[in-house]
């Protein structure tokens, strides 16, 4: 399907981002899927029959990566490299509006794309995250946003907008097919 790059807000958010950026050189999330597509919502987790590969990238490090985080595809399952959970970094100048108030981001004013912890209540972060579709003022303060899509918005829309049912649980399965590290 594609390359979707995503910028990790390390500066600000660090245990949350090495955290997912642990969980991806582990592997964990290669052959996840998005189990959740909301449209003009979020896309949580993986979906659909695409084989997806993305590239995240952080402030020093890249990552060559494939969504997940529930290895069971229902929603309820994944952990935190911190054990079952690990509490939020909620941080005032990251918002779901997609303004995001930091001098040294060269992009301040995004609209989608942002990338957040998917969480059952305060403190409750473990592996699941989502994108969001649009902006989501709501989420501010109950999300810790860890990073943004810097490039392969398009693919990411592709999802948001695939049949699902009436669950919003994608019709056909995407599966994320591998992410992978490297050090820049």
């Amino acid at each position: 399907m594609g390359e979707i790059v995503i910028e990790l807000y390390w500066k600000h958010v660090p245990i949350t981002c090495r955290n997912f950026a642990e969980l991806t050189r582990r592997g964990y999330y290669n052959g996840t899927k998005f189990h959740r597509v909301i449209r003009d919502f979020m896309i949580q987790g993986i979906v659909r029959y695409y084989d997806i590969d993305f590239m995240i990238q952080g402030f020093l490090r890249y990552y060559i990566f494939s969504f997940r985080g529930d290895p069971t595809g229902t929603g309820k399952g994944g952990v935190s490299i911190y054990g079952e959970c690990f509490d939020d970094e909620i941080h005032d100048d990251l918002k779901h509006t997609g303004t995001i108030n930091i001098n040294t981001f060269c992009n301040s004013n995004i609209s989608a794309g942002v990338v957040s912890m998917a969480n059952s209540g305060p403190n409750t972060n473990g592996s699941q995250f989502f994108i969001t579709l649009a902006p989501t003022q709501w989420l501010d303060g109950k999300h810790t946003i860890f990073g943004r899509i810097h490039s392969g918005m398009a693919i990411v829309k592709r999802i948001g907008l695939v049949e699902t049912d009436k669950n919003d649980r994608p019709v056909d399965d995407i599966k994320i097919v591998k992410g992978s590290i490297r050090n820049a």
